[in-house]
């Protein structure tokens, strides 16, 4: 079977785990799904199809209005570019839609400072219906990426058997570092098996009596740090849709697993939710800024999902935000979690920073009316006999001297947020100092 054929176990064999040194701060950037899904008719909506257009034009809002600056890098191809195969087996893209190929679209990317990613599917078939990238064309179409100046993979999973993903996916990584380009791997793993850690390949080979089979951590040790040493990241859950109940049961998920999650995230491994909705047609103003904030306290990937022609000052705010972006970016990559559920529906998140710094976010469950939330920092286990200060990252507000025992009030609007950028500012004297 191909899994045995010699070129791919030299490539397995010298690149057992991803190790490509990418993504040590979780990704930035702009994705097409959400906003556009498979809008493939140019005919009659040219302006908003899957096409060479839409993505250029992305990339000129991304490079002129701030986001690139701000850390938004990333231009994301979805499903819906491919044409087909050539006569070789090669991916080859809709030729009406992108007349000059994808290497072209990436030297555009490229020469505005952007990087371009790019979308497969593990399976015989896409979720929208175009060609996949089957066990045997990994190789070939991680080649093909590379050759195209491809800088990140999705690699999704519809189509797919349990026992193709676990091949599959330790196949591309390994395909992928073959190449000597460096291409960041999004992997849809866990999201195709129930969100929890897959089963490795170990047990699978070992009952084929693959004498590789030993290249594998055993079964005992499976976990989410297996995955990390695959993927970059990985989406863990359902599609996001554009939604606030969508995006309440992408959370709740989230802090029902942060046990297992939590401790796997950090630089170069993320754990992703999935993309933001801010500036579409499904969150009110306080759910916009309440994502923005719960996914960056979760050190998630930011992939914006919108119209960048089109989108209002108000959602640019909230999503250009310096103190929330720059708390995103942390160099810890430590993912937050949840530490306070109370029973007025109030919640309190925590991520710890660098120089012993944090985020909080007080995050309201309620629907009736904004709820004055009291308060300390002990009361959140803080024991530090540090002096604090704490900056609004929404209004930019600081609240200066408070110690663990202080009581403070915050306002929470229903469905909504406030963000605290929590630092030490000195240590409290005792009566003998």
């Amino acid at each position: 079977m191909l899994w045995k054929t010699a070129p791919l176990l030299a490539l397995v064999g010298q690149v057992l785990v991803l190790e490509n040194g990418l993504l040590r701060r979780p990704p930035m950037g702009w994705l097409a799904w959400e906003r556009f899904r498979c809008n493939t008719d140019c005919e009659e909506d040219p302006e908003n199809c899957i096409s060479e257009r839409l993505f250029m034009e992305m990339a000129d809002r991304l490079a002129q209005d701030g986001w690139r600056d701000l850390g938004y890098t990333y231009l994301n191809i979805d499903d819906c570019w491919i044409g087909g195969r050539d006569a070789k087996g090669r991916l080859v893209p809709s030729p009406k839609r992108f007349p000059n190929g994808i290497a072209f679209l990436a030297d555009y990317a490229h020469s505005l400072g952007l990087q371009l990613g790019i979308y497969e599917d593990l399976g015989n078939f896409t979720c929208m219906g175009f060609p996949g990238t089957t066990l045997d064309k990994v190789v070939q179409d991680a080649q093909t990426f590379a050759e195209w100046k491809v800088d990140m993979l999705k690699l999704d999973g519809c189509f797919s058997t349990p026992e193709e993903r676990a091949k599959g996916y330790p196949m591309m990584a390994a395909a992928l570092n073959a190449t000597g380009r460096p291409i960041a791997f999004s992997c849809s793993w866990p999201a195709y098996e129930g969100g929890l850690p897959p089963k490795p390949l170990c047990s699978l080979r070992a009952a084929e009596g693959d004498s590789y089979a030993g290249l594998c951590l055993p079964d005992t040790q499976v976990n989410y740090s297996q995955l990390a040493e695959i993927c970059n990241l990985w989406r863990n859950y359902d599609d996001i849709q554009d939604s606030w109940s969508s995006v309440l049961s992408v959370l709740d998920w989230f802090v029902d697993h942060q046990d297992i999650l939590q401790p796997v995230a950090g630089p170069g491994h993320w754990n992703d939710p999935d993309m933001l909705l801010i500036g579409n047609f499904g969150l009110s103003f306080e759910q916009a800024r309440a994502q923005m904030a719960l996914w960056t306290v979760l050190a998630a990937p930011l992939f914006i999902s919108t119209d960048l022609r089109t989108i209002s000052a108000q959602n640019m705010d909230i999503l250009q935000n310096p103190l929330m972006i720059k708390i995103n970016q942390d160099p810890l990559g430590i993912q937050g979690r949840r530490i306070l559920k109370e029973k007025s529906l109030i919640e309190v998140f925590l991520r710890p920073l660098d120089n012993n710094a944090y985020a909080l976010v007080f995050f309201s469950r309620r629907t009736d009316m904004p709820y004055r939330f009291h308060c300390s920092l002990s009361q959140l286990n803080f024991t530090s006999s540090s002096l604090y200060e704490a900056q609004d990252v929404y209004t930019g507000g600081v609240i200066s001297g408070l110690q663990t025992e202080t009581i403070f009030t915050v306002i929470i609007n229903p469905s909504g947020v406030v963000m605290w950028y929590l630092y030490p500012i000195g240590r409290l004297r005792t009566p003998l100092q």
